[in-house]
């Protein structure tokens, strides 16, 4: 446990660069949302690459999941790209695209879950895909609010991580000594 407290800097840094980033986040939400949504292009782009492998390598899932997941895979990728290229059009439409994603996205994992009663994390998945459901129709009958809300809540989520690493940071030090 020394060795590991003498690395305490490491949470703390990252908390004060979380704790920074948060309070950007709610002061300026306009280039918060331009942030979110390249970040939101990049990370759909990651989730289409391991959902079109997930599709091939998968052996265990049957005909529908893994037609699903390859479906998935691939509107991930499109949409990636194509919030990428279309910055704007992105954040004028991004609680629409996520909306379509997060739903798709739960109904993935339901229907994953559903098939494979054995799986280990089978209630985490089953919750999940409710919650991923119910997010995706908030921001599809809200999405110009449930936007701005994204900024404000990213922005306090990095306040309450920051502070999390501190204390993280501050607990292995103590560790340490």
């Amino acid at each position: 446990m020394a060795q590991v407290g003498r690395a305490w800097w490491w949470p703390a840094f990252f908390g004060v660069v979380s704790i920074v980033a948060g309070v950007l986040a709610l002061a300026w939400p306009g280039p918060t949302l331009v942030v979110l949504a390249v970040l939101f292009g990049i990370e759909l782009i990651v989730w289409g690459i391991y959902r079109l492998v997930g599709a091939v390598t998968f052996g265990d899932e049957s005909g529908g999941a893994r037609v699903l997941w390859a479906v998935l895979g691939v509107l991930s990728l499109l949409l990636g790209f194509y919030a990428l290229r279309h910055i704007v059009i992105t954040l004028l439409s991004l609680g629409l695209l996520l909306g379509i994603f997060w739903l798709v996205g739960g109904i993935g994992l339901l229907a994953s879950a559903a098939e494979h009663r054995n799986m280990p994390g089978r209630g985490l998945s089953l919750l999940s895909g409710v919650l991923g459901i119910i997010a995706g129709l908030v921001l599809l009958f809200w999405p110009a609010i449930s936007i701005l809300t994204l900024a404000v809540l990213a922005g306090v989520w990095l306040l309450v991580l920051g502070v999390t690493q501190l204390t993280v940071a501050m607990q292995l030090r103590r560790a340490s000594h």
